[in-house]
């Protein structure tokens, strides 16, 4: 049986999870949206942790304590500015989520919380964004151990609506 994919709308760093997914930029300092979000509730100590990381590059994840979340693990990812898709974003962002999911499966993260990533401040497109990141998902999660159930957390009411028709269209078309 394949694990649950849900989608919901709410903010990611209320999630009772093992590990949430951060979109961070490039340096895992801090930012703005889900970033910024994450990087105040967390509390100080993640700054400190990430300070440590030596930035990220566009694709990669790396995982650090949840400090103040209900989450145990963040797992930052840094998704691709959109430049109208002839950049390897399609690519870089389908890496976003299959080496978040990596780090998760090698961590036995059981609960997993995804935000929308890359389609905020960097311009995404979040209909393709959806469309890839529920086949990323579906298609590690289809032989993966970890993680068991996935979430993605989305902020608004069209983000929501959009994730959950492309996650409908995925499930219908399998």
């Amino acid at each position: 049986m394949k694990p649950p994919i849900s989608i919901i709308e709410g903010d990611i760093t209320q999630q009772n999870v093992d590990a949430i997914v951060n979109a961070a930029n490039s340096s895992l300092l801090g930012g703005g949206g889900v970033d910024g979000a994450i990087h105040r509730a967390a509390g100080p100590q993640l700054l400190e942790e990430c300070r440590r990381l030596n930035g990220c590059e566009t694709g990669q994840a790396k995982i650090t304590k949840g400090y103040n979340l209900p989450a145990h693990w963040i797992i930052h990812t840094v998704g691709p500015v959109w430049h109208g898709g002839n950049n390897r974003e399609d690519e870089l962002l389908t890496q976003c989520y299959t080496n978040s999911l990596a780090l998760a499966t090698e961590h036995r993260v059981e609960r997993i919380a995804f935000p929308s990533i890359s389609t905020g401040a960097y311009g995404f497109p979040v209909e393709r964004a959806s469309r890839i990141a529920l086949k990323a998902v579906a298609s590690y999660l289809s032989t993966a151990v970890f993680p068991k159930t996935m979430l993605i957390v989305c902020f608004s009411r069209s983000d929501y609506q959009t994730y959950t028709a492309s996650l409908k269209e995925l499930t219908d078309a399998s």
